[in-house]
Order: structure tokens, then C-alpha cells, then sequence
């Protein structure tokens, strides 16, 4: 419980910093809050960090300086009404940057939405699993990353860094061997793809970006990158028994920004033609229903009309936040029966018709 900024002073102080850091640690402390009775969130942040350097300065000797940008010891102080708790943040940057993608375009897709749209399609890189993995909008790779990283049995995060490994308690000699051997048998884990991941974009310069990043993700033999227009690039050739999973987030003119905020469309966005979704549909019913196996398509979507607007039925819609962005993970099967004839309207089918909500 608090009541002032001079409790929260009293709860930092009383802990003991020097067992988790030395005066040459940097720190940094940031404050969420909900409910607070404080006036002031950055005056919060200073006196918690005046009471860790009190600490060390009391017991030390010498203070930490402060880092903003990759501190060693990152605090996190959380403020409700009536109650504060101090957080070690044991990860340091947020566990969707995965340690591989330098290159980006103007709205790249966060690492974590990416796998959650792979398990939520319930594609987990086999044969029985979805089969082969094709994102024709790749843009930077995101998506094609992360499956194949999921198809080799790379566990996320093994190619970066965690804060907690800069604490005192974690830098011991027993200590470090451990993680290196978890880090070992991590690496052990990985094998080769057993099916097809391909990726292409309208943009060459993305598809380059794409191709770096996924060296960088260690899965540059795992995916097959092209350029192209994914209102014309024919489906990859597959084996006759070999199913296909297509997943894409589509320009929709909708962005976000590096602080996670909806931003303004993209150049490319605002030259998409205002028919994109219907030739993209008529697209794939040219191209994509002759394949034995079959093909399905995962579309990610702010627009909750988007399955009339391609005149396509939905098997199932799962939502999911692209950052501020509402959306919808729709699901069509690319067989011919899925695809409505023009004729019959565009109203979008609501729950109950096979074309609305499923589980």
C-alpha cells in the first residue's frame, strides 16, 4: 500500500540492490499506472530511482548511472489506487524482437502476432499441420520467419539477449554454464524444414529485406523467396498429396507506427486499386482450387466485411489486435464451392451460416 511519493521511496530503498547489481550497472525505471492517486508518474519514476542509488550509495560506496536506452537493471513500477509493485523486468526488450529483424518496411507485423495467426490456423510446420506455408505479401518476412522457424524447431528468442542475464545473480560462473547448456540443447532441437515455406512481394526491395532477415533468423535455406504481384504470382508447384496454407496481412490501409500507435497508410497502401480484395479472390479462384490437396487462406483484416467484399465464404473469423487495430484472422477454404457468384450480392453471412462465426 501507498499513499505518497514517499512511500514508494521507502518500498525501493528497503530492498537490497547490491545483491543484484553493482555501482557500474546502469538502471532505468519506468511507471504504469491505473487508477493512481499521484499526480505525477515521472516524479514517481525519480524517486524510485533516487531510492536504488540511495541504496547502493549507502552500502557501496557509489551510485549506478541512469540508461534509457539498454539499461542493465530495467525497472518497472506499476501503480494502482491504492497498491505499487516493483518489477524487475527480466527480459529487457519485449519478447516479440526475436534478435533477427534489422530490416523493416513502414508497417512491419510483430513477431509474437505472427506466430499467434501460425497457431491459431493451427499450421505447426508438417505435412498434417497445414503443409506447405505461402505468404504472398510478405513485406520484411515476418510471418514466413516465424513458420519457419517453427518447421526447424527454433525456439523463439534463442538468437537474442535477456536482461536478467546482466544480474548479479545470473552472472556466476554456475550460472552462465546453465543457460549455456539450455541455449546448447535449444540448438540441438533444430532440424530441417519437412515442408515448403514460400514468400514474394510486389516490392523487390522487401523481398531483399525479407531474404536478410531470414539469414539473420538462421532460416535462409527454409524459404523460398520471389517477387511478384499477389494478384498474379501462380501458386507454388507442390506434391498432388501435400496440402498448402496460405497466410497474409494485406495492406488495408491501416498502419503502425514504432510506437504501436495506428498510423497513417503507407504510399503503398494508398495505391492499392480500390477493387484489390475482389481481384485478389478472382485471383485464387483462377489459380488456387485446381491443387488436389487443397489450398486454404488466412487473411488478417481490421474489416469485419471483408468475406463479402470478396464474395468469399469465412470458416472461421479469430480476432486478434494488431496493436490498437481490431481485427479478424479469417479463414477461406480455396475450393470452388467457396466462391459466390457475383450475382448473389455481397451481404456478408452472419453467425450460423457457414459463412459466419467459428470456433
Amino acid at each position: 500500500p501507498y499513499r505518497d511519493e514517499a512511500d514508494l521511496y521507502a518500498l525501493a530503498h528497503r530492498i537490497d540492490w547490491p545483491h543484484w547489481i553493482t555501482p557500474q550497472h546502469t538502471l532505468r525505471v519506468d511507471v504504469t499506472a491505473r487508477a493512481s492517486r499521484l499526480r505525477s508518474l515521472n516524479f514517481a519514476a525519480l524517486r524510485i530511482k533516487d531510492a536504488v542509488c540511495d541504496r547502493m550509495r549507502e552500502q557501496c560506496g557509489a551510485r549506478p548511472s541512469v540508461d534509457t536506452r539498454a539499461p542493465d537493471l530495467p525497472l518497472v513500477l506499476h501503480l494502482a489506487m491504492e497498491r505499487a509493485t516493483l518489477y524487475v523486468d527480466s527480459s529487457g526488450e519485449p519478447l516479440f524482437k526475436r534478435g533477427w529483424r534489422e530490416d523493416t518496411g513502414d508497417a512491419p507485423l510483430k513477431e509474437t502476432l505472427a506466430a499467434a495467426m501460425l497457431a491459431a490456423a493451427g499450421w505447426d510446420g508438417t505435412p498434417g499441420g497445414g503443409g506447405a506455408l505461402l505468404d504472398p505479401c510478405c513485406g520484411s518476412g515476418t510471418i514466413a520467419i516465424e513458420a519457419a522457424q517453427i518447421a526447424c524447431g527454433i525456439a523463439p528468442g534463442l538468437k537474442r539477449r535477456f536482461a536478467f542475464e546482466r544480474l548479479l545473480p545470473f552472472a556466476t560462473p554456475p550460472q552462465r554454464a546453465l543457460l549455456q547448456r539450455l541455449r546448447s540443447a535449444a540448438q540441438a532441437r533444430v532440424q530441417p524444414p519437412a515442408v515448403p515455406i514460400f514468400a514474394s512481394d510486389l516490392s523487390f526491395r522487401m523481398v531483399d529485406f525479407a531474404r536478410r532477415n531470414a539469414q539473420r533468423a538462421g532460416v535462409g535455406h527454409a524459404i523460398e523467396f520471389h517477387g511478384g504481384d499477389a494478384l498474379e504470382r501462380p501458386p507454388p508447384a507442390l506434391p498432388p498429396t501435400l496440402p498448402g496454407t496460405m497466410m497474409l496481412n494485406p495492406p488495408y490501409g491501416q498502419r503502425i507506427d514504432a510506437g504501436g500507435r495506428a498510423a497513417r497508410p503507407s504510399a503503398e497502401d494508398r495505391g492499392l486499386p480500390r477493387d484489390w480484395f475482389q481481384q485478389l479472390a478472382a485471383h485464387w479462384k483462377r489459380a488456387f482450387t485446381q491443387h488436389p490437396a487443397g489450398w486454404t487462406a488466412w487473411v488478417l483484416s481490421p474489416e469485419p466485411k471483408l468475406p463479402g467484399t470478396m464474395r468469399l465464404k469465412a470458416t472461421r473469423r479469430v480476432p486478434l489486435w494488431n496493436g490498437p487495430i481490431e481485427c479478424r484472422l479469417f479463414r477461406f477454404e480455396l475450393v470452388a464451392g467457396a466462391f459466390r457468384d457475383e450475382r448473389a450480392g455481397s451481404a456478408d453471412p452472419g453467425p450460423g451460416h457457414p459463412g459466419g462465426e467459428a470456433p
